[in-house]
């Protein structure tokens, strides 16, 4: 037997040593909500209209959330597959420094297949997860929040040939703009 190695009880102190002190933590801290939470899911299609050429499909949006540039903690809202397309296009407008992630593809054949609106609600969940949990965006986008929680309503004009955006917002606070 090697005199010179150490007793485990030995070991066990010295490897307690070198670990670094931590307080215990109360029941709070460790179930509950994290110091910043965003969750976000896209669910619940349905589809409206009674004619082929006025039918389409609306997703429900549902966010939870403590980040405080988001008014409300938990919210939901329904969009159309064209209001998440304006979304996009003036999210890449107003945020150049931001790579802005692609939408899933138009559908032109079978889209009220529940499998294609499937499909279409697992590509919408992951976009929006990606533009949510971004911090630039979640602090200087002026129609985020807007989007996901509230009236996100446009208006588009033609003023001398360029197309001119307006958001229509109840809640819309004109010093913050």
């Amino acid at each position: 037997m090697n005199q010179f190695q150490p007793s485990p009880s030995s070991r066990t102190n010295s490897t307690m040593q070198a670990m670094p002190d931590s307080r215990s933590q109360s029941f709070e801290e460790i179930y509950g909500p994290p110091e910043n939470f965003l969750e976000i899911e896209v669910c619940n299609p349905q589809t409206h209209g009674l004619t082929p050429s006025s039918r389409y499909t609306t997703y429900e949006i549902r966010l939870s959330t403590n980040i405080p540039s988001f008014k409300l903690r938990n919210s939901s809202v329904r969009r159309r597959y064209s209001d998440f397309e304006y979304f996009r296009d003036i999210l890449e407008r107003e945020s150049a420094r931001v790579t802005i992630p692609p939408l899933p593809g138009k559908v032109y054949f079978n889209k009220f297949d529940d499998a294609v609106i499937e499909e279409r609600r697992k590509g919408l969940e992951r976009f929006l997860k990606i533009v949510v949990g971004h911090p630039l965006l979640q602090t200087g986008s002026r129609v985020l929040g807007s989007f996901v929680q509230g009236a996100f309503h446009l208006l588009c004009l033609v003023l001398h040939g360029n197309l001119l955006t307006l958001y229509l917002d109840p809640n819309w606070d004109r010093s913050a703009w």
